[in-house]
């Protein structure tokens, strides 16, 4: 089966001396893996970064095996953040959660809407705790909707409110711009503290189950922003 589209690079690993295997979230075909050969030469190998966007032709000749893509950079999205290493990782963090979180070969439009926001919001100031709030967003498109909002509870000290979760076991803080997204000026520790909440979440309620780790490009981008 051949098809056209255009997609966002999710990953690559290498294949052979001069081809790499390709995964790509793409607007009409969803995530979709190939082989893109000739991948060193110097026409695709400066633009083939995580998190570019690329027309894709893909020729599938046998449905058993995996097919063969050509690419063509329409726009390098990336290179742009060269030299802001945060924001790199944090490019890498979220096609990695794309990757993990989303099934092969399913159509999903706003997925690839969100992956145009992410670009958006990355420019601006306030783009660790835009990105925690697109992480929720993600997994709600992808059917693990966690709705904080539904569930903290909240109490008034020294006249400022803050929100938990409580059960049989514990009482847990929860970063007040996950309730109240229109706050502005997060200190690194509440942020910090909203992307452990939401890997917390993962972990226990959709990875440790099925033996699976959380991506280790999230955990370098935590890591980086300590």
């Amino acid at each position: 089966m051949n098809w056209d589209d255009k997609g966002f690079l999710l990953s690559k690993i290498k294949y052979s001396e001069n081809s790499v295997i390709a995964e790509f979230f793409t607007y009409g075909h969803g995530k979709s893996t190939g082989i893109i050969f000739g991948a060193s030469s110097k026409k695709i190998k400066n633009y083939l970064q995580i998190g570019n966007l690329f027309h894709i032709n893909s020729n599938l000749k046998n449905e058993t095996k995996i097919g063969a893509f050509k690419v063509e950079i329409i726009n390098p999205y990336t290179p742009f953040f060269f030299n802001n290493r945060k924001k790199l990782h944090c490019i890498i963090s979220a096609m990695s959660m794309i990757k993990l979180f989303s099934a092969e070969n399913q159509k999903n439009e706003k997925v690839y809407e969100l992956i145009i926001k992410f670009f958006n919001f990355i420019k601006n100031s306030d783009w660790i705790k835009n990105y925690i709030l697109w992480e929720l967003e993600l997994l709600k498109l992808l059917g693990y909707d966690l709705d904080l909002a539904k569930i903290v509870n909240k109490e008034i000290i020294n006249n400022q409110t803050k929100y938990f979760v409580k059960n049989t076991k514990e009482k847990k803080n929860v970063p007040s711009f996950l309730i109240e997204t229109n706050l502005e000026n997060i200190n690194t520790q509440e942020l910090l503290n909203g992307l452990n909440l939401v890997s917390n979440y993962i972990e226990k309620n959709i990875l440790n189950s099925n033996n699976i780790s959380i991506p280790i490009s999230r955990i370098d981008f935590v890591n980086l922003l300590k």
